[in-house]
């Protein structure tokens, strides 16, 4: 029996690597001091480590967490969004967390950029909508514009996942 589904050896391997590689940036992350500039460092060097995104997905929805890293994350998180509907789900929510946040204008901007992989959800599409039309900081909204604009080339080139 031939099953092409089963991970090779070599990309079982390559997963536990990631998560390790993970974990220990995870760790060493949660060690540093609120303002680090490495935070945002170690946000950069998940990049693009699938194991990492849910600790993504809550770097970018805690209020209380480092702007800078909250910013890399939702930049991840708009590169490389979740191919699990309930993670994808959680991101979607996470980065709306963070466009609510009054306090971090920067956030605010950089989440409302990285909505477009997830209007596939009403709620992220109505509030992306009235974020675009109605929001008081116009970078925002211009941000939220931008996202809109991507979600419908995601959804015509259907690259926009799930």
């Amino acid at each position: 029996m031939n099953d092409t589904n089963v991970p090779t050896t070599t990309e079982a391997a390559s997963a536990t690597e990631a998560a390790e590689v993970a974990e220990r940036l995870i760790a060493e992350f949660r060690a540093l001091p609120a303002g680090s500039d490495r935070k945002r460092e170690i946000i950069t060097e998940l990049d693009d480590n699938t194991q990492a995104l849910p600790f993504l997905v809550s770097v970018v929805a805690d209020p209380g967490e480092y702007d800078l890293a909250r910013v890399e994350s939702a930049t991840v998180l708009r590169l490389w969004p979740p191919a699990d509907p309930a993670l994808r789900h959680e991101a979607g929510r996470a980065l709306l967390t963070a466009l609510r946040d009054p306090a971090e204008d920067l956030v605010r901007q950089y989440a409302a950029m990285s909505l477009a992989p997830y209007t596939a959800d009403p709620v992220v599409a109505t509030v992306l909508d009235t974020t675009a039309r109605a929001d008081e900081d116009p970078l925002v909204r211009d941000s939220a514009r931008f996202s809109i604009k991507e979600a419908h080339r995601l959804q015509e080139t259907g690259a926009g996942g799930p």
